[in-house]
């Protein structure tokens, strides 16, 4: 049997792993909580140690911490920091909705970890407290909010911008390197007039560029934090400028520029900061499935399909079929828009769970938005790297496509009239047959105007194209 030791809590004492950093009320809530299986990200563990770094600076500062106290807890918060602890972190996602499961087992881990530092043994509450000193000036209430919206902060700037700069910057290149290779467009699935394949793949990377827009704009909304205010927004128990210096302290040790919401009450009432953020996340995913699914079609083999580009050949695609390669990536990236749109209605559901002074639903708030972001951030990058990059087109399939398209009639809408250019248009589908010939035969044009009214190029250029 593995050893134990005795910790104790204001319920009373409860056995705990002699080795764990973590007391007694964690004890608890890892007996009472095993829903899931699922453990809070990294990220936010991170967030939460920077931010019990921060307070307890700012309580020595102000007096409320003793140094020798306040410098010690800082140092085993910020082993929390730079996850050094996370396997502590035991806890599952679905407990109770303040997340104060999760923020007492922080302060037990750093009061332990605290201890160690000072040679003296794990659960001494009479030199370091996980309430009375770690936890001090603090509730869970603004301490996990301002951590979600740190961490958060944090992962899209850093991670997950810098994954749509480098599809968009992927898709942007190989845009002006097949500029000049004219397709069929198509709308409704079908035959449309042309367009390039350069033209078409711009297109992708402003849809990249507009997700990025989006969130950025959500990040003034998100860098603001409640802490210092406790329990319901007064702040009672906290010092009256806490707030102001833990966020100045938290911004000079993270480069978020994070900031004292203008009213604390509806920075602990609400979580709209994330469910914009997730609104944001959750149109970039409808962007990138949309890209996908293009990429998918496109690059359908030519006997079957469209067979306009070629992708980037992985790994085999079937068990049974003998030389089947699939799009594996943009399957891959499907999938995740897929797991990105579902989190987004649990943002949503969770976010309007307030309950009067507090939203209770926030641990998996933060549990889903983060793991949105993460996964976003890496199938940007793998679609960038694994797949856009080497794209190629199929030049001389494409023209052909575009010559035998029908819809080339629409350039002679001008010159012959709606309604004769839709017979002719017609004739050529009935009859298979590419639209030149019918046009030659049907409608008395000589091969210069017909050189110049089918201009491939010159259409995908725009414009009026009859002869003056």
């Amino acid at each position: 049997m593995a050893a134990t030791r005795i910790e104790r809590d204001s319920m009373g004492e409860v056995a705990v792993p002699a080795a764990a950093y973590w007391g007694a009320q964690t004890a608890r809530a890892r007996e009472h909580f095993q829903i899931s299986g699922l453990r809070l990200p990294p990220a936010f563990i991170a967030a939460l140690g920077r931010v019990k770094a921060a307070c307890a600076r700012v309580n020595r500062e102000l007096g409320v911490l003793d140094p020798p106290v306040a410098d010690v807890i800082e140092r085993a918060s910020l082993d929390v920091a730079e996850g050094r602890l996370d396997a502590e972190f035991v806890l599952d996602v679905f407990q109770t909705g303040s997340g104060t499961s999760t923020n007492m087992n922080a302060n037990e881990v750093i009061a332990n970890r605290a201890l160690e530092l000072l040679g003296r043994p794990r659960g001494d509450r009479g030199t370091i407290h996980p309430n009375d000193h770690v936890n001090r000036s603090q509730s869970s209430n603004d301490v996990f909010p301002t951590a979600l919206h740190l961490a958060t902060y944090d992962r899209l700037v850093r991670v997950l911008v810098p994954s749509l700069q480098t599809l968009a910057a992927a898709f942007d290149e190989r845009a002006a390197a097949l500029a000049a290779v004219v397709k069929p467009g198509r709308t409704h699935l079908q035959g449309a007039v042309p367009v390039t394949l350069g033209q078409e793949l711009s297109g992708y990377a402003a849809i990249v560029r507009d997700g990025i827009a989006r969130i950025e704009s959500s990040l003034v909304r998100l860098a603001e934090v409640p802490i210092g205010g406790t329990a319901v927004g007064t702040g009672l128990g906290a010092p009256a400028d806490f707030g102001r210096r833990v966020v100045e302290e938290l911004a000079r040790a993270t480069g978020v520029p994070l900031r004292v919401a203008s009213n604390r009450f509806a920075a602990m009432q609400n979580r709209d900061a994330a469910v914009e953020v997730s609104g944001a996340l959750r149109a970039l995913a409808v962007g990138l499935m949309k890209i996908a699914n293009d990429l998918r079609l496109l690059a359908s083999d030519a006997s079957t399909g469209l067979g306009e580009i070629t992708l980037p050949a992985l790994q085999p695609g079937s068990s049974i079929m003998p030389g089947k390669v699939n799009p594996v990536v943009p399957e891959a990236v499907n999938q995740v828009a897929a797991l990105v749109i579902g989190h987004d209605a649990t943002i949503a559901i969770a976010g309007m769970n307030g309950s009067l002074e507090l939203n209770v639903m926030m641990p998996v708030i933060a549990h889903a938005l983060l793991e949105s972001i993460a996964v976003l951030s890496t199938a940007c990058r793998t679609l960038a790297e694994r797949c856009v990059a080497g794209l190629v087109g199929d030049a001389a399939r494409c023209r052909l496509l575009a010559e035998r398209s029908p819809a080339l009639v629409t350039a002679l809408a001008p010159r012959l009239g709606y309604d004769r250019a839709a017979a002719l248009y017609r004739m050529a589908v009935e009859r298979d047959l590419p639209l030149r010939d019918v046009l030659a035969a049907e409608a008395g044009l000589s091969a210069a105007e017909l050189d110049q009214l089918l201009d491939l190029d010159a259409l995908t250029r725009g414009g009026r194209t009859e002869p003056v």
